[in-house]
């Protein structure tokens, strides 16, 4: 994959005025009132049924198959157009990937269903909590060390049971568009499945500029984010499939760097992590958090 090193749009440009975005609302609100009221009952009954599991004769689980439609479908609706880049890992893999929205989930879940390691408090929260649970996220009590246990063990079962888990090893969306370090941790459950990792390189472009306008911003929670982003002009958001890498008996630590190293490759960045680590602006990936000092 090519690299670009264009100049980054800033979250400041959010603050410039924009004539377009009541109109956006007007056309981009019914069409998500339409896509959760009737799209996501439909998709969680064809999920529910008993032949969800079942592969298809072109390849792939039914199930799968409606996570994927029902994610890029939401996609569309926001004005994103998706553009992937390389292929899946077919079968068990740790999919790892840079974080800067929470819109990063329904990006890999439009090309590759998988389940997600998020924070307990998203079970709660309405209507993604609910298409959340069901598409199998691992849910972590932060604070919590035998939950941390328990986590893991449930991403090593997955993993053998022969699914994709996804997690974000900065350790939840960080600020600004650096890749940051990635903690060890969370690539143990790759090893111990004998698995191998595949980092994921995602982000938005506008215009052809790689943008960070879409980002989640610093003390936005998640309501403010999805409503500002539902007004936003379209984009397009880059999801490039790298390639794996197996654990090759020299520690998670080296497992992480050649993932991390790959995905700043391909968003431009040949510089190393360095320094203290941000802290993230939204936990979403707490067994990652748990581990900075690994």
């Amino acid at each position: 994959m090519s690299t670009m090193s264009a100049p980054i749009a800033t979250p400041e440009g959010r603050a410039t005025r924009d004539s377009w975005r009541l109109p956006r609302y007007a056309l981009r609100l019914p069409l998500l009132a339409l896509h959760l009221l009737v799209s996501l009952p439909l998709t969680l009954l064809a999920v529910a049924l008993p032949h969800a599991r079942r592969n298809r004769s072109g390849g792939g689980r039914y199930d799968h198959l409606m996570i994927r439609w029902w994610s890029g479908t939401l996609l569309r609706i926001f004005g994103i157009a998706v553009v992937r880049r390389g292929e899946p890992e077919p079968g068990a893999v740790l999919l790892v990937a840079n974080h800067r929205s929470w819109l990063d989930i329904e990006l890999i879940h439009s090309q590759r269903a998988a389940c997600f390691v998020a924070k307990s408090e998203i079970a709660s929260w309405p209507v993604i909590g609910w298409v959340a649970g069901r598409g199998g996220t691992i849910y972590h009590r932060r604070g919590s060390t035998e939950s941390l246990a328990a986590v893991a063990q449930v991403m090593v079962e997955r993993l053998r049971e022969g699914l994709a888990v996804a997690v974000f090893p900065e350790g939840g969306i960080r600020p600004g568009d650096r890749v940051h370090t990635f903690h060890a941790r969370i690539f143990q459950p790759a090893i111990d499945a004998g698995v191998a990792a595949q980092p994921v390189a995602l982000r938005f472009l506008r215009d052809g500029v790689p943008t960070t306008a879409l980002a989640q911003g610093a003390g936005e929670s998640f309501f403010a984010s999805f409503w500002r982003l539902l007004g936003e002009p379209r984009s397009v958001a880059e999801v490039s499939f790298l390639e794996p890498v197996r654990h090759d008996g020299s520690g998670r630590r080296r497992l992480a760097e050649a993932c991390r190293a790959q995905i700043a490759a391909a968003l431009g960045q040949s510089e190393p992590a360095r320094g203290a680590v941000e802290p993230p602006i939204d936990d979403l990936d707490p067994i990652a958090s748990a581990d900075a000092s690994d």
